[in-house]
């Protein structure tokens, strides 16, 4: 009786090793379910799709949803025809002509700063490029991820020029406005705590409101990135009347902003701004691009789609650099048309100025 319950034991045990073994082999033949490139194979050869990234939807749609300022000269604003225009907006119009070959196909979405994020989370907008900052919290816990940076800033004050006030230190005791949901106010607690200056914050819900107060008289002194003042201050009443100060009291690196955790949009948005930065490195403008289609330069070659398979790699059209430049240009393009010069804001590119030229910008190689 005892050897008969030992070989039943011994088959049974034998029964189970094979079909183990045979598993192993379904699963090293792919007839398993396994996950692979985004798709959720099963055994019967039938597929799920999981979530698709914002970079084929957009092609699918055939536009971009972009979150923007429309009331900041300069950055973002309606012009007098009605449409969309500058800085910020431009960089929209390059994703656009980058992803899609057109860079009119954008739809834009005027947003709040206190409305930004959300929108990007939600999947509202598939980027932001609203003169928004670049902090350790936004990148983490906010769940952002920022491309490249298109405009590198610092927060200033400004004060009415008769006022005496000439310096932080001269602000002892003055009410200042600030705009609720940007990184302004507390990086003002921050420097006149560090200098021990007494003052108020005065706290509103949009810049309009800010700069009305102000100009009312009813605070002392606004702050918010020295490239928001001096848009608001062109568009015063008297624009002599104001002056902003000359200490800088933070890091303000703006970039465009796209929801975490998508590679491939990330990559698509990160790759197009920096085509802009290179091709003015290269001396590529909108109007000489295709005098360069034939150029030997082996990196001029796979910027503009004419060698090598970049765009296929990113999940964008061969020549999404050469349509970006094209279509929109080179970074000094972009802001000498909004910023420089020949604008009413006469703003020296500074640290926006190319890393060949004593400034920050710089792309990473296009190989």
């Amino acid at each position: 009786m005892k050897k008969k319950s030992s070989l039943l034991l011994f088959s049974f045990l034998l029964v189970l090793v094979l079909a183990l073994v045979g598993c192993t082999k379904d699963e090293e033949a792919g007839t398993g379910t396994e996950e692979e490139g985004g798709t959720t194979t099963n055994s019967t050869g039938g597929s799920a799709s999981t979530s698709s990234s914002i970079l084929e939807t957009v092609a699918s749609r055939g536009k971009i949803i972009a979150g923007i300022n429309d009331a900041l000269p300069g950055f973002g604003y309606v012009d007098s025809d009605g449409k969309n225009t500058g800085f910020d907006i431009e960089f929209a119009k390059a994703i656009a002509a980058g992803v899609l070959g057109d860079a009119e196909a954008v739809e834009y979405r005027p947003l709040s700063a206190q409305e930004r994020f959300t929108a990007v989370q939600t999947g509202e907008v598939d980027v932001l490029i609203r003169n928004t900052t670049w902090t350790t919290n936004r990148d983490s816990e906010v769940g952002l991820n920022f491309a490249p940076v298109t405009f590198y800033d610092g927060q200033g004050i400004m004060v009415p020029a008769d006022s005496g006030i000439d310096s932080l230190e001269d602000l002892e005791g003055a009410r200042i406005g600030v705009e609720t949901g940007t990184t302004t106010e507390l990086n003002l607690a921050d420097q006149m705590r560090a200098k021990g200056i007494n003052f108020e914050a005065v706290v509103f819900d949009s810049a309009d409101a800010v700069v009305a107060a102000y100009e009312s008289g009813s605070i002392d002194a606004w702050t918010t990135d020295k490239s928001g003042l001096v848009s608001r201050q062109s568009i015063m009443q008297d624009p002599s009347a104001h002056k902003i100060l000359t200490e800088t009291i933070s890091k303000e690196p703006l970039a465009p902003a796209v929801k975490g955790g998508d590679d491939k949009w990330f990559d698509a948005v990160t790759w197009i701004v920096f085509a802009t930065i290179q091709a003015e490195e290269f001396g590529i403008t909108s109007a000489n691009v295709d005098d360069f289609l034939d150029d030997e330069n082996p990196d001029i070659k796979r910027l503009l789609g004419a060698e090598g398979n970049l765009g296929e790699q990113l999940g964008l059209p061969a020549d999404f650099g050469y349509q970006v430049i094209k279509q929109v240009g080179n970074y000094g393009e972009i802001y000498d048309r909004h910023l420089g010069p020949d604008t009413v804001f006469k703003l020296e590119r500074g640290l926006n100025d190319l890393y060949t030229n004593g400034g920050l910008l710089y792309s990473a190689p296009f190989r």
